[in-house]
């Protein structure tokens, strides 16, 4: 059985604890090591199979034209208020001079010539696109090979020659483009040290102790450190996106800090019955360890069910993530109790600064983890579930109704992509949008690239370029680029609206739907809609297509492992629902701040944003799995209360009430390290933190200690119902819980978990 396998390897570990810690250290060192020698950097590739966007970018790749490669821009304007472009032959120079600079870059395939276009003649700049019609702001656009042929070393160039340039020439310089976006330095350093920092304090809060505070945060330092290495390395096999790492620091520590507490918690429990350190911790492992791995996996398989999406790098990005859950996991089974056995019967006594604290109501914390407060802290919950349980309708009713209203905004949830207008004024990518839209428009810093192949049909690319030029939502078109060896065109053409508004993607889909069949008719001749715009226009769609059937694989899943986990049928029903209705309400939330602008400022939200495309499915994978962490933790002691007495309302109130300590604590931890990301610059990362900071905090709260209770009052005995046909089939493996596991940890022998 599992128990009796965490058993051993817990003990075993205990016992030798300083063997284990040193593999620890040489897997940490090797795991840093290929990440150095084979590792490779995140990188982004917002698109998938079967899309009209990836046809038109394939078509751009066989017409050779460089326009499928990376770009970026350089947006500059006179120092001087009354300068323009036209008239000031200093200015004019300059931007000679900083055009030439960049074209000497590495791997600069071209850059645009605004100085030469104003040459040649004032309206010849302006119709191109390279100046502004007031003559303020020009752009010089520099064209990249393919992002497989660049580094970070290239986007590192190009920042440090404006930083040089800013300071010889009378220009103000703005830089942006996707060489910025794909080859960034994510959010998450300062983060994450914010996060370890909330997470040490409130531990030190709990346990009183500092040795007992430090041993998650280790546990969770070295787990994050294989994990993410490890991810390291698999972006040197394959592409990984950029939001991985930080996503990945995230739910890692968060997950590891939390599997630590259970388990720590139940290890001090052993301790104050009078164990030995290494028996208490190898029956810790055995107890709490079994919910760790349960909920682990869950968290695995829920996110490696982002395959269902059929978007490569969601499904990369997904087990990068997964990498990291694992390796806590492990961490939690096995160093944990290394720690455990090292510390010895330290664990199980404040230190002193712990109580100096009980002497001050700040204190109050500390002291639960005496026993006689600790006996005290569980009768404040036991009262506060006993008054739940005696008015179960009105707290189930309210509770529910408070989730369904805060789930109501999610009717109007937006998906796109925030732009560089999302970003703070600190960032020179944001003053280059600025300055761009101002110049020429918001549309000029999303343009769309329609690719055609006229084959058979050579007066298709003139109905193109009418038809698609008097579209309305089309500000203008750049001439055709034609290449003589295959006859594939591409045109660049520029909204009139952001690439993040609403009206930008209504107008890819009136071009696919309305204006190009229009241009083409029945021929031969094909032509698709391409660009960063509708790339990630088009994984929106397919993502909200595919998330019903990714939803609904989840749950199935969830309710079968419960089932088996619980032997019940009405346990797990209730725990999908109210899942459900917790992420629902953290969904709601996020289009508040995100869309509506509520409270935004609070997170260094400077603009309201749509909700990113890929971000609700990776959100549900994650809250789905982490939820189940509360759930299986407190139902497996709700449950051995039941088997324990065989009274369903003395099961809800002893369980819970033993609990509630620990899921409070583990989830104010978790709140803290995910808040810690929602004030990041990245709009991406905000929304993660804010949406699973929000998400785990109902869940905790509302959910486990309202919802569960007064809806299992209300069940009464039928919560264990399980018909008898199906519990002979259900198999009795490793994942649930019977007189064997009890056994194993030395525990009295319980009558079995079936209400017949």
């Amino acid at each position: 059985m599992l128990s009796k396998a965490l058993l051993r390897l817990g003990a075993s570990a205990a016992r030798h604890p300083w063997r284990v810690i040193a593999a620890w250290l040489i897997a940490a060192t090797l795991a840093v090591l290929a990440a150095v020698a084979f590792g490779g950097r995140t990188a982004d590739s917002m698109t998938a199979p079967g899309l009209d966007s990836r046809r038109a970018a394939e078509l751009i790749e066989r017409a050779g034209t460089g326009q499928e490669g990376m770009t970026a821009q350089v947006v500059v304007t006179p120092l001087d208020d009354g300068a323009t472009f036209f008239d000031d032959d200093g200015a004019r120079t300059a931007l000679t001079r900083l055009r030439a600079e960049v074209k000497r870059l590495p791997h600069v395939l071209g850059t645009s010539d605004p100085a030469g276009a104003l040459d040649a003649g004032g309206d010849t700049a302006v119709r191109g696109g390279l100046v502004s019609a007031d003559g303020r702001i020009a752009v010089v656009r520099v064209q990249y090979p393919d992002q497989s042929r660049l580094s970070a070393e290239d986007l590192d160039a190009l920042v440090d020659l404006g930083d040089r340039l800013r300071a010889e020439l009378p220009l103000r310089i703005e830089m942006g483009g996707n060489l910025f976006y794909v080859f960034s330095d994510p959010d998450g350093g300062a983060s994450e040290l914010i996060g370890l920092l909330a997470a040490a304090a409130i531990l030190f809060l709990a346990f009183g102790s500092l040795v007992a505070a430090a041993l998650p945060i280790g546990m969770a330092v070295f787990g994050l450190t294989v994990g993410v290495a490890t991810m390291t390395v698999l972006a040197g096999v394959t592409e990984v996106p950029t939001f991985a790492p930080v996503l990945g620091s995230m739910v890692g520590l968060g997950v590891g800090i939390d599997y630590a507490l259970f388990v720590l918690a139940r290890h001090r429990e052993y301790l104050a019955r009078g164990l030995d350190p290494r028996e208490a911790a190898g029956r810790a492992v055995a107890t709490a360890g079994r919910p760790v791995v349960f909920a682990g996996g869950t968290v695995v398989v829920s996110i490696l069910g982002l395959a269902v999406a059929n978007v490569p790098f969601m499904t990369v990005g997904g087990l990068a993530v997964s990498i990291v859950v694992l390796t806590m996991v492990v961490a939690s089974v096995t160093l944990l109790p290394a720690f455990l056995g090292a510390a010895g019967p330290r664990l199980a006594r404040a230190g002193r600064m712990g109580r100096a604290l009980q002497t001050r109501k700040l204190g109050r914390l500390a002291r639960r983890r005496d026993p006689a407060a600790g006996a005290a802290h569980a009768a404040g919950w036991r009262r506060w579930i006993g008054h739940v349980s005696q008015h179960p309708v009105p707290y189930a009713v309210g509770a529910a109704g408070l989730l369904l209203t805060a789930t109501l905004p999610v009717l109007g949830l937006r998906v796109g992509l925030p732009d560089d207008g999302s970003l703070p004024h600190s960032r020179t990518e944001r003053r280059a949008y600025d300055l761009v839209a101002e110049g020429f428009g918001p549309g000029t810093n999303g343009p769309l690239v329609i690719a055609a192949d006229p084959t058979g049909d050579p007066g298709v690319l003139d109905r193109l370029v009418a038809t698609v030029a008097a579209d309305p939502g089309i500000a203008s078109v750049a001439p055709t680029h034609i290449d003589r060896a295959t006859g594939i065109a591409t045109l660049v053409v520029f909204p009139t609206t952001s690439p993040q508004d609403k009206a930008t993607a209504d107008t890819i889909a009136r071009l696919r739907t309305d204006v190009l069949p229009t241009a083409i008719g029945h021929g031969p001749a094909r032509a698709h809609v391409g660009g960063a715009a509708a790339s990630l226009s088009d994984v929106g769609q397919r993502t909200s297509q595919r998330l019903p059937v990714f939803v609904a694989a989840v749950l199935a899943m969830s309710f079968l492992l419960l089932m088996l986990v619980f032997r019940s049928i009405l346990v797990p029903l209730k725990a999908v629902l109210l899942n459900l209705l917790s992420i629902g309400a953290a969904y709601g939330i996020m289009v508040a701040v995100f869309q509506w602008g509520w409270g935004g400022a609070l997170i260094g939200l400077e603009a309201t944003v749509p909700i990113v495309s890929f971000i609700p499915m990776f959100l549900f994978a994650i809250l789905f799995g982490l939820s189940m962490d509360y759930e299986v933790f407190l139902l497996s002691r709700v449950r051995e209360e039941y088997l324990r007495t065989g009274d369903n309302s003395t099961a809800i109130v002893e369980g819970v009430s033993r609990t509630a300590r620990i899921i409070t604590s583990a989830a104010l931890i978790m709140v803290a390290v995910f808040l810690s990301f929602a004030v990041a610059e990245d709009p991406s990362t905000k929304m993660f933190g804010l949406g699973l900071a929000t998400a785990i905090f109902i869940d905790a709260t509302v959910v486990r200690m309202v919802l569960v209770p007064a809806t299992m009052t209300l069940l009464g005995r039928t919560n264990w119902w399980l018909p008898k046909w199906l519990d002979w089939m259900l198999p009795r493996g490793p994942v649930g819980t019977d007189d064997t596991d009890a056994e194993s940890t030395g525990e009295a022998p319980r009558p079995r978990l079936v209400d017949r």
